[in-house]
């Protein structure tokens, strides 16, 4: 049955009280494998349509420093916006109801432009990443523009310090945390909720901040599926993709929808 609920704007409540044991992470990612296997073809969809996307980026870019950032700030943007038809399923599968490819961008119509402008906030952080890119680049090269032969067939990593390289690492990884602290749950809020893009990233934080054990293992599982799916030619991310967009889904209903009801 295919149904398209009715949009009611819900107030966030505080999350002072919310936590999630340590590792509820890997239940999340077994719940995320159910509905895979529930919605095979709409779920394979998304993660066909990322793995495409990063494997054109890869095949023609390199290691400069300005590609990678603009390949992050491109999944920064559209990541979200595909993980929201695989939230929207999981959420449908609650419901016991069945949907294809299409069906499950109903809802997200509804709410495309609150997900518009969450993922032009999280481009923000990619914006800065990229700022900070020029930034290293400078130090390494003496130049924001160096000549081509040396950063784009040549290995900019190679080009670089030890130093130059931890910092732009330290600096990428901060802001990647800052955006994964305002983002962990906003997609399935936003989608169900209807609430404003300065309430979700306010309520994500929150969670975040309440359960940072938790988040920890979550990150790092993210990354190290993030990377497994990169080192199989992006044919892992397929399968892996839509995996972590359900298992979102089950985070945010743990870790906030429980508690309203």
């Amino acid at each position: 049955m295919n149904t398209i609920h009715p949009l009611h704007h819900l107030t966030p409540k505080p999350v002072n009280d919310i936590k999630a044991a340590f590792l509820k992470p890997f239940s999340w990612l077994k719940l995320g494998w159910q509905d895979l296997n529930y919605h095979p073809t709409a779920s394979f969809g998304y993660g066909l349509i990322v793995a495409s996307l990063m494997l054109v980026t890869f095949l023609f870019t390199s290691t400069h420093i300005y590609v990678i950032a603009a390949a992050i700030c491109g999944f920064m943007f559209f990541g979200p916006l595909l993980a929201a038809g695989l939230c929207e399923l999981s959420w449908r599968h609650e419901k016991h109801e069945h949907l294809d490819f299409d069906h499950s961008l109903s809802r997200l119509r509804q709410v495309q432009n609150t997900l518009y402008r969450f993922a032009a906030a999280l481009l923000g952080f990619s914006i800065v990443w990229f700022a900070l890119s020029a930034f290293i680049l400078i130090l390494a090269s003496g130049s924001v523009a160096p000549a081509i032969e040396l950063t784009v067939w040549d290995d900019f990593f190679a080009l670089a310090t030890t130093q130059q390289l931890a910092l732009y690492i330290i600096l990428g990884s901060v802001l990647m945390i800052l955006a994964f602290s305002v983002s962990v749950v906003a997609i399935p809020a936003i989608i169900e909720m209807d609430i404003s893009v300065q309430e979700a990233m306010q309520l994500s934080f929150d969670v975040f901040i309440k359960n940072i054990p938790t988040m920890a293992v979550w990150g790092v599982l993210i990354v190290l599926l993030f990377l497994l799916g990169i080192s199989t030619l992006m044919i892992g991310m397929i399968v892996l993709f839509p995996l972590l967009g359900h298992a979102t889904w089950y985070a945010y209903r743990d870790l906030v929808k429980d508690e309203m009801y």
